[in-house]
Formats: structure tokens, C-alpha cells, sequence
């Protein structure tokens, strides 16, 4: 186990966030990658905002809800080679340097501020292992991170295994963490792995309020999260976890 965090952390000793929709906007590096597919299927492109509802669950997921709103046109295309021909797209943006993927506000600043609290940090996501590499080091929070547990195992969120894995790898209990995420697939693998759960508000959630998460509390910017994390492990001396 690592050592406790300073006082006020109480018995808080790390922090796991999900990467699309709470630290990385994303949704125009998936958006492109998906229409670029499906144009390879001659197949039309969706807007930004429907991929936005879309996103949740892992690229496979997307596909599928892809194929399901373009209906009769896409019905004799094998979602497999979708997928397929969607992860060389967006690898290729990867590689070609046309990321137009975003930290939301006040996301560098948390990091910043809870690894200066020597809290233990990790992102859990479903998105492969090389594109999240890749954006944590392009948009500089890497150096905040101690451990990645990407999508290229056999269980994903809502599954409780990567929340598991993470905190095995920060070592600590899941009782010490905290998950940070937008929607549901968060909250579900966070109450399986017995992680507390707190929700951005401007999130994906596929295309529902996330506001309406039941999560342990919401804030409106991951600026808010070290001090009211602060606050709500410890009130007047008494741990609440």
C-alpha cells in the first residue's frame, strides 16, 4: 500500500479518471475517423453532435449504434469490417497530426493539483491502448499519470476488472479511490469495483443528461474536484469512507 496522502485527504489515496468526455473532448477525432469509414462503405456520414450521443461502451458499441441510425442503407454492411476500417482511420489521424481532441477546462489544473496532495492517479478507459498514449502525451498529462488501463483486454466498462487493475497497479484498495467519469458505463463499474463515483456534468453519457448519474456528487469543472474531494473524505476530523 502507498503511504496515506497529507492531512485534509483523509482516507482518499487515489484518484481514476475516464478519458473521453472527462478529461478529452474527443468527439471530432471520433466523428472524423467513423464518416471516413463509412464513406469507404459508401455510406453516409453522420453530424458531430449524433456521434457525440453515440460514443459509450467501446468502439465496437459505436459501430453498431453507427450502423442501427443509418438504417436500410447500411444493413449489408459487416459491422466487423466497420470497426476494422474505423481503427485505421483514426489511427491515421493519430499519425498524420490532424488530433483535434481538447482538455476540458480545468482538467490539467486538477491533475496538477492532486498529484501536488501525492495522491496515486490512473485513467481507466475503453478507448486502445496507443491512441490513449497518444493523447495523454499530446495534451501534456502524462506526466501526471501513473497508471493506464486501456480497452485492449477482454473486459471493459461497466465491467469492474479495469477498475480493479488499476488500483492493484497504484496499489491500493478500492475503498482508498475514486472514480471520476461521465456516464453510466462509469458509475456501473465503479459500484461493482466499490469505487466511490463522481460525474462531470458536460459529459458524452450516450446522449443523456449526464446530470442525471446516480453518482456520489457531480461537479460542473474537474477544478472543482481537489478541493470538494478534499471536503468530502473528511468533515470535522471523521473520515466518511
Amino acid at each position: 500500500m502507498t503511504a496515506a496522502g497529507p492531512p485534509g485527504v483523509g482516507n482518499l489515496q487515489a484518484v481514476l479518471f475516464d478519458l473521453d468526455g472527462t478529461l478529452l473532448d474527443t468527439v471530432a477525432d471520433i466523428s472524423l475517423a467513423l464518416n471516413r469509414a463509412l464513406a469507404e462503405h459508401s455510406l453516409p456520414s453522420l453530424p458531430v453532435q449524433e456521434t457525440r450521443a453515440l460514443i459509450g461502451r467501446g468502439a465496437p458499441t459505436l459501430i453498431a449504434r453507427a450502423l442501427a441510425c443509418l438504417g436500410a442503407p447500411a444493413a449489408q454492411v459487416e459491422p466487423a469490417a466497420l470497426l476494422a476500417r474505423f481503427h485505421v482511420q483514426y489511427q491515421a489521424i493519430h499519425e498524420h497530426g490532424e488530433i483535434q481532441a481538447r482538455l476540458y477546462p480545468g482538467a490539467s489544473d486538477a491533475l496538477t493539483e492532486l498529484h501536488a496532495l501525492r495522491l496515486r492517479l490512473a485513467v481507466v478507459t475503453n478507448k486502445p491502448t496507443q491512441p490513449t498514449l497518444d493523447l495523454l502525451a499530446r495534451t501534456g498529462l502524462a506526466q501526471w499519470i501513473d497508471a493506464v488501463v486501456s480497452g485492449d483486454g477482454p473486459d471493459l466498462k461497466p465491467h469492474p476488472q479495469p477498475l480493479w487493475s488499476a488500483c492493484e497497479r497504484l496499489g491500493v484498495a478500492p475503498a482508498q479511490a475514486l472514480m471520476v467519469g461521465d456516464s453510466m458505463n462509469d458509475v456501473l463499474a465503479a459500484r461493482a469495483a466499490g469505487v466511490r463515483i463522481v460525474c462531470v456534468t458536460y459529459g458524452y453519457n450516450e446522449g443523456a443528461d449526464p446530470r442525471t448519474l446516480p453518482c456520489d456528487w457531480f461537479v460542473e469543472s474537474l477544478a472543482e474536484l481537489p478541493q470538494q474531494a478534499i471536503a468530502r473524505y473528511q468533515v470535522d476530523g471523521q473520515q466518511l469512507f
